[in-house]
């Protein structure tokens, strides 16, 4: 249950925590850092801005390098006495020439370019290590393909592995508001070093202009299918063998390419280490937001110390335990276990009944349950209709809030059906399952199967999994979503458990339009889900209009069919030693 007087112990800047936020390794004092403004030219004669960061004076030690697109003062990392920290203005970005690319082939090639620099220069020792947090860890799964010389290890936080389905196309669907934030802040960060830009190189202000201009045309309006734009901005391959600590968060905005870079690079045959501990969304209060385990990581992999982390568990995760703004106070699960998804991980079916739960307000308030679908089928409608965000986007939402004690998540506290489901389930359709006996622990992607026809050529589905507590709230937990263009899958890249389909990998590169009005079956992907049901809370599944914050669509009246041989039905991933079915009624 949401604590309505929950003290406000830090303090968060608002604003998007993926421009603002500063994670550190380990401080130093400021006023023993040295400080140098350099110049590094790519292979194709662009002059890249960059700053040399390191105890004074900058001799040779081992070098942390981030790459990022927030100017001057972007770097999200700074690391202790033993390591000196080159951050690198992307292309088009900041004080950098050139044009900006969205991360694309050339900014992927000044990753190479700098990095071989950086290793011969006096002030490295020839060990180089790279650090990225959002956009400054994504650019580095887009380079894996490519060999990153003198690279020792990596600390990637909250980056998409592919960056049409992680971020800004999940499920086809524009996420357009997410999107013009981060254009947003890298031009505006652009425009505010224009002046030095301009002192230094005048003629360099046209290609950065229309760098800027092109990205937002590009990644916004001009690409909506997983063409070779976008397949250019993803994992493309990896002819590395770098260490890696993956970080990311539970509720973060783009969740879900840390989680799919783990399961790459494990595969690829290389040992990295998942935590789940905090990304955009902010750390749990007690927590240190993974800083001990970063600084450790350098050290054993870059310096050599013997401090065992290695060792430790591969994955290891801080859950949800009802409630996202709870979690944030400190009222958090822990999981840990080898591999990912966990191993041993089951996949509940249940099927969507219309037997009336009792338990929401909405167009059906239908049932949730394990066991056999209702002998026949039952059509039931909704209004496709835009939904308030701030119920049915909690990705989002948890970057905006302002972590723990934020200012929209302290408004939360005492306006509960700002961030619950409750108010839009009104205009939804919902399916709630019986209060749990016992606790039960999900963890890992789930999965809506449904069968649904539309009045319009192409409707956006939109699902969201939630946390049900005594007193009737509707704590939203994940989120599924999918444009009716793509009703396929790859086959040869989803996750299939017990012959079953648990992660659709969508087919996002060829739309097939239905026809009006008749049913087809699509497969809804969530991003994982990290959240433990406590006894007496209940599971319910609710689908209702496109968030707010996604490229408007046409409203619409779609038609769900579930029961008898709909196929309709929630994968629902539970831990070892949960029981689900020991748990429901």
């Amino acid at each position: 249950m949401r604590r309505l007087h929950r003290p406000a112990t830090a303090a968060v800047a608002a604003g998007l925590i993926a421009v603002t936020a500063l994670l550190p390794l380990s401080r130093v004092d400021a006023a023993d850092q040295a400080k140098q403004a350099l110049r590094i030219s790519a292979s194709d004669g662009v002059s890249l801005a960059a700053t040399l960061t390191g105890p004074g004076p900058l001799t040779a030690r081992p070098t942390v390098v981030e790459f990022t697109p927030y100017g001057e003062n972007g770097a999200t990392f700074t690391v202790g006495p033993d390591y000196n920290f080159l951050t690198v203005q992307v292309r088009g970005t900041g004080d950098s020439d050139g044009s900006f690319d969205v991360l694309g082939p050339r900014s992927q090639k000044d990753v190479v370019d700098a990095l071989t620099w950086a290793c011969a220069q006096p002030w490295s020792n020839g060990e180089l290590a790279i650090a990225g947090f959002s956009a400054s860890a994504i650019i580095i799964f887009n380079s894996l393909h490519q060999e990153l010389p003198c690279v020792k290890a990596a600390v990637l936080r909250s980056g998409t592995f592919e960056l049409y389905r992680d971020l800004l196309v999940p499920g086809g669907v524009p996420n357009s508001v997410p999107g013009l934030a981060v254009l947003g802040g890298i031009g505006g960060l652009a425009l505010v070093q224009g002046p030095q830009r301009l002192a230094r190189n005048p003629s360099s202000a046209l290609g950065v202009i229309t760098g800027l201009l092109s990205a937002g045309f590009n990644a916004g309006l001009l690409h909506p299918t997983l063409d070779t734009y976008w397949r250019e901005r993803g994992f493309r391959g990896n002819v590395n063998d770098i260490p890696t600590l993956l970080i990311d968060g539970a509720f973060d905005v783009e969740p879900r390419g840390d989680y799919q870079a783990f399961q790459q690079l494990r595969a690829d045959g290389g040992d990295p280490h998942l935590l789940v501990v905090g990304g955009h969304d902010g750390a749990p209060r007690g927590t240190d937001n993974g800083v001990a385990d970063i600084a450790r990581w350098f050290d054993h992999y870059v310096r050599g110390v013997d401090n065992g982390i290695q060792n430790e568990p591969a994955v290891q995760m801080l859950l949800a335990n009802g409630d996202r703004e709870d979690m944030l106070a400190g009222d958090f699960v822990r999981l840990e276990g080898s591999d990912w998804p966990i191993p041993g991980t089951t996949w509940n079916e249940l099927t969507l009944s219309k037997a009336k739960s009792g338990k929401a307000v909405s167009l059906n308030d239908g049932s949730l349950k394990l066991g056999t679908p209702d002998a026949g089928t039952t059509k039931q409608l909704y209004p496709a209709i835009t939904s308030l965000p701030t119920n049915t986007d909690p990705n989002t939402i948890a970057t905006i809030a302002g972590g723990d004690g934020g200012p929209l998540n302290k408004l939360a506290d005492f306006i509960p059906a700002l961030t619950n489901m409750n108010l839009t389930n009104l205009t939804g359709l919902t399916y709630t399952s019986g209060p749990l006996s016992q606790p039960v622990t999900a963890a890992g992607p789930a999965t809506l199967d449904l069968r649904l026809a539309s009045l319009m050529p192409t409707t956006n589905i939109w699902a969201v999994i939630s946390d049900v507590s005594p007193d009737g709230q509707a704590h939203p937990m994940a989120v599924g979503r999918l444009n009716t263009a793509f009703p396929d899958v790859v086959p040869g890249k989803s996750l299939y458990s017990a012959g079953q389909l648990v992660q659709p990998y969508g087919d996002y590169a060829n739309p097939r339009v239905g026809l009006l009005g008749v049913p087809r079956t699509y497969h809804v992907e969530f991003w994982p889900i990290a959240n433990r049901f406590q006894a007496g809370h209940r599971i319910q599944l609710s689908i209702v209009g496109q968030s707010a914050l996604s490229l408007p669509s046409l409203p619409s009246l779609n038609t769900v069919t579930i029961g008898g041989t709909s196929g309709s039905r929630l994968m629902f991933p539970t831990v070892p030693g949960s029981d689900l079915a020991a748990a429901l009624p």
